[in-house]
């Protein structure tokens, strides 16, 4: 009998990281995977103790450290750590999809610039606002569901959050009008589309359900299907939640890779479990 970890973090206090994890737990329990779901803190990064290891980890966190550890331990990692490393910063995830030439709005990775110091009055700021306009959109490298995502529609908006952004990894993005409180989230395991749902706020530029938007089935082009496999294939996500863009004139546009998303909703929305899905591409993985 297969044996596999179930990992979230446990210092986040709410109750959609748990339910994540019990998702994925329940799942493995059906096709007969002895599981145990644990907290990040509940396993010790030793270097120099061992300990058992269960045959596979899905590892539901960005506690990458962890899965590196886990991985120099033989256990087989979902998704591998340098896949969530590389999505969970936008800017090092932006650099890939450019690279594999997928459709995604105009783009500019902010230079390192230390706190307490600015480059104010360099000219650089200047031809960002040439190059993008207003309203433009400043997305922080690290963030999740919506937050750290701002809307900037003035010059003094622009100035005080490349100010405040000091020291952090920032991008610079076109704000896509066409897709305001709108865009399509597509469940992706072991390039096959498991499930897609269609997300939309009536109060926010963003559509995510954690900040109030509402969600429906949706049905996908062949355009948004084969944009969807190809984003979660250029960052190397065997699961993968994309989030598409409605661009103009038909277009659609990838806003991003999410190598640890969410399954609550889309469940909830379409009624397919993209955890037996997950699931049953491990078994296969492993065989």
């Amino acid at each position: 009998m297969l044996s596999c970890w179930v990992i979230y973090n446990g210092s986040l206090v709410s109750d959609k990281f748990q339910d994540q994890a019990q998702l994925m737990a329940e799942a493995a329990e059906r096709q007969g995977i002895q599981v145990s779901i644990k907290k990040n803190y509940e396993i010790q990064m030793s270097l120099s103790e061992q300990q058992p290891f269960p045959d596979f980890a899905v590892l539901l966190d960005k506690d990458i450290l962890l899965g590196y550890f886990l991985k120099s331990r033989g256990v087989p990692v979902y998704n591998d750590p340098a896949i969530i490393d590389l999505c969970d910063n936008k800017a090092t995830q932006y650099i890939r999809l450019a690279e594999r030439k997928i459709p995604m709005p105009k783009t500019i990775v902010a230079p390192k610039v230390y706190p307490n110091f600015t480059i104010q009055g360099s000219g650089y700021y200047e031809g960002i606002l040439d190059q993008l306009g207003l309203p433009m959109i400043i997305k922080e490298g690290h963030g999740s569901f919506g937050m750290k995502v701002y809307l900037i529609e003035t010059e003094e908006q622009f100035y005080e959050k490349v100010e405040s952004l000091s020291g952090i990894d920032y991008v610079f993005q076109e704000f896509i009008a066409e897709s305001r409180g709108r865009d399509i989230r597509v469940n992706i395991v072991g390039e096959k589309i498991v499930a897609a749902m269609k997300r939309q706020s009536d109060t926010d530029f963003r559509a995510n359900i954690t900040n109030g938007g509402r969600a429906f089935p949706v049905e996908l082009s062949e355009q948004q299907q084969q944009l969807a496999l190809d984003a979660a294939q250029a960052v190397g996500a065997v699961f993968a939640g994309v989030d598409l863009l409605y661009g103009p004139d038909g277009q659609t546009l990838v806003c991003e890779v999410n190598a640890a998303a969410h399954i609550r909703n889309i469940l909830n929305v379409t009624g397919v479990n993209v955890a037996d899905a997950m699931i049953r591409y491990i078994q296969e993985d492993l065989a």
